[in-house]
């Protein structure tokens, strides 16, 4: 067998270097197989497959409509400890296009965040553990149906994940391509910020392009909102709070109608935060200004404001623990205990707002790679054994055996 080309410390790493082909291997499977939220028939059947063959003592599917969640006891339950380790199965309604043997064989999907990887993470953890049993307490493996945009964390938990396991901390993690293989990042607080969608319904009075002047056109209206809404996180928003107020996309009209003013505009965008204050704001902030613009020009405005995804913060104690875990298998040097948060969002938040916990960032590439919802974005399959060790030894460090 090849030696892998990353290295890290450790009898974990060592042990679960030793299958590190099969890891790639299964890996790739799921990339050529790429499913949608709540669709992840393929990729759950395999992923309960493969925990039946790592020996794990029970296999629960069905959790949260595609979860599977894996149960694994170790040599003793004597301190009655349980840990949740999470990773994401979803892929994205993108097409790839890269060439490789294990592209997407879906024609509009693609696993263009490394779900795969995660998948693949997390069962090579699962095989370590199921084999060797080196801890004291129970190890809850939670393979999550989806994470984009489909809130499948939340849907897990209102099916009952943490009741029917109530895990004491809980983990997850997420490749990071801007970020060497070999470097973990974790934040004693903030990692990914809230989601928010916006739409703005904007009413006029339609009619004729050359008798403009018997209208009340919605276009201006929503092109001064969203000069105005710019100003929201500029002029409200506390310097060093964090906020983006984005407008993307807009429809009214119709391109081949060059003479018609229409009678309506939509608009639509999200706004990211990372407090609740500061989220508050925005969202009245919007709604007084947009309405204030309408109601100048003669229009309506309707605002309608969804939180989708809230703010991802670690819990300190549970991100220091997990950053001195990281340090025992890659050195100090290669651990990044102050990560810069990210103005994404990420549903592993709604765990970690009824369980103690943390979510790192693990690197898996570096200057000139792909990042992240890429159409020719890969998993970097060089990692896969390092974020198995990291889950793995994130269950031994919690759940330690008197004699380990």
């Amino acid at each position: 067998m090849l030696a892998p080309r990353l290295k890290a410390n450790g009898r974990v790493f060592a042990q679960i270097a030793e299958f590190h082909p099969e890891l790639t291997a299964f890996r790739r499977d799921l990339h050529a197989h790429p499913e949608l939220g709540f669709e992840e028939v393929y990729t759950a059947g395999r992923v309960a497959e493969a925990l039946r063959v790592c020996g794990v003592d029970e296999i629960h599917t069905g959790i949260g409509k595609t979860g599977v969640v894996a149960v694994i006891r170790g040599k003793k339950n004597t301190s009655g400890r349980m840990i949740g380790l999470r990773a994401d199965m979803d892929a994205l309604p993108m097409s790839e296009l890269n060439d490789f043997a294990w592209k997407s064989g879906k024609q509009g999907l693609m696993h263009g965040c490394g779900h795969d990887g995660h998948t693949t993470m997390l069962m090579g953890a699962a095989r370590y553990l199921a084999q060797t049993r080196n801890f004291d307490g129970t190890a809850i493996m939670i393979f999550q149906p989806g994470e984009e945009g489909f809130a499948g964390a939340r849907v897990m938990i209102e099916d009952g994940l943490f009741d029917r396991f109530p895990v004491q901390s809980v983990y997850g993690m997420h490749n990071w391509p801007s970020m060497r293989p070999g470097m973990v990042g974790v934040n004693p607080g903030p990692m990914m910020a809230a989601a928010d969608r916006i739409t703005i319904e904007v009413t006029g009075k339609g009619g004729h392009g050359a008798h403009a002047y018997l209208t009340v056109d919605p276009v201006v209206v929503s092109a001064h909102i969203i000069t105005a809404v710019q100003s929201i996180v500029s002029r409200n928003v506390r310097p060093i709070d964090s906020a983006v107020v984005s407008l993307c996309a807009m429809q009214a009209g119709d391109l081949g109608a060059m003479s018609v003013i229409p009678g309506k505009a939509t608009l639509v965008g999200t706004v990211r935060t990372f407090s609740p204050d500061t989220q508050d704001l925005v969202e009245r902030r919007l709604s007084e200004l947009c309405g204030a613009i309408a109601l100048g020009f003669g229009a309506t405005a309707a605002v309608k404001y969804e939180r989708i995804y809230p703010a991802t913060i670690n819990t300190p104690a549970e991100a220091a623990f997990a950053a001195y875990v990281a340090e025992s298998l890659v050195g100090a040097e290669h651990v990044v205990r102050d990560m810069e948060p990210s103005m994404g969002a990420e549903d592993f938040s709604f765990m970690l707002q009824v369980k103690p916990g943390a979510y790192l960032r693990i690197g898996q590439g570096g200057e000139g790679s792909c990042f992240l919802h890429n159409s020719r974005y890969d998993f970097n399959d060089d990692i896969l054994p390092l974020g198995a060790a990291l889950h793995a030894s994130l269950a031994e460090r919690t759940m330690p055996l008197e004699s380990v």
